[in-house]
């Protein structure tokens, strides 16, 4: 078992919680400012190029995400909210030698429930909690071993101009490994279209980093930034390294291109590079195996929301 430092899991709850609740998906600040309950659903179709791996041979991933739940005020202030997740990854190997020139794991799954809670403590300050508990597992996996839980705790400031700023930690017992990490929650007006944010939780890259966003007229908007993403998950009984983990990690580097549908239908386009990438096979217990990093691959993807 080993220790780690991570943000992916954490900001995707802990944002949304400090936000009002609105256990986002995206366009939470919106839902979350909205009288009663808003439920909402987003799909993201991700794909990923073939990238050179370093020790030989190449590396791509496609997946899907869907993200679906509800979000409003429970009373005295309170909000509350639950999502659904559930991700598809597909991984495509040719020859990786440093894992023996076969495919360390196949088709992987993520599917969970996070419940954010949000509560005010005066005009400016607010406390974010959010517990989660997911299941991360390559197909033939036993769902039991697969446990990736834990919650985010945050305090978030809000200015007389609608401004969000705020700081947290979190813990996650994350198969095998104990994640223990702070949080940055950012919402911050620079002029009257200008944006610094994290990036949309639904999003192919997750929350965990900063975006500048620019507000168009007409309902478009354009965002550069970057983020931080860690995928852990089981191995299959029957794979190469039975029971054992595998993880896939980078830093996305993105543009994005919003344009709202309709008034509860936005998409989101995104193009971009996987930089920093890397992935490890470990053993049943947490211990590394093998390791192998992965050159810049382009990305593309979409994502849909809708409020309802």
């Amino acid at each position: 078992m080993r220790n780690g430092v991570g943000w992916s899991k954490l900001l995707t709850a802990v944002a949304l919680a400090a936000a009002g609740g609105s256990a986002l998906i995206g366009p939470a600040p919106a839902a979350a400012q909205q009288p009663g309950w808003a439920p909402f659903v987003a799909v993201t179709p991700l794909y990923e190029g073939d990238a050179d791996l370093e020790g030989g041979g190449e590396f791509g991933l496609s997946a899907v995400q869907l993200r679906l739940g509800t979000a409003g005020p429970v009373g005295a202030g309170f909000h509350a909210g639950v999502t659904l997740n559930y991700d598809y990854y597909d991984s495509s190997f040719s020859n990786p030698t440093v894992f023996g020139a076969t495919a360390p794991w196949g088709n992987v799954y993520r599917y969970g429930v996070s419940v954010p809670l949000a509560w005010p403590l005066n005009n400016e300050w607010s406390i974010g909690l959010a517990p989660s508990v997911d299941w991360f597992r390559e197909s033939g996996a036993n769902s039991s071993d697969s446990l990736i839980w834990g919650a985010a705790l945050s305090a978030v400031r809000r200015d007389r101009d609608g401004n969000r700023i705020g700081i947290g930690i979190a813990a996650f017992d994350a198969i095998e490994e104990t994640k223990v990490f702070p949080v940055l929650v950012v919402d911050w007006r620079l002029g009257d279209r200008w944006r610094l944010i994290n990036p949309l939780p639904a999003g192919p890259t997750g929350p965990a980093g900063l975006e500048l966003d620019y507000q168009f007229d007409g309902g478009w908007s354009l965002g550069v930034g970057a983020a931080y993403r860690s995928l852990r998950f089981r191995l299959s009984d029957g794979g190469p390294v039975p029971s054992g983990v595998g993880e896939i990690n980078g830093v996305p580097i993105f543009a994005r291109a919003t344009y709202d549908l309709a008034r509860q239908v936005t998409l989101h386009i995104y193009a971009g590079a996987i930089t920093g990438g890397e992935l490890r096979v470990e053993d049943r217990n947490g211990n590394l195996l093998r390791k192998d990093d992965f050159e810049t691959s382009p990305f593309v993807a979409l994502t849909v929301t809708a409020r309802f």
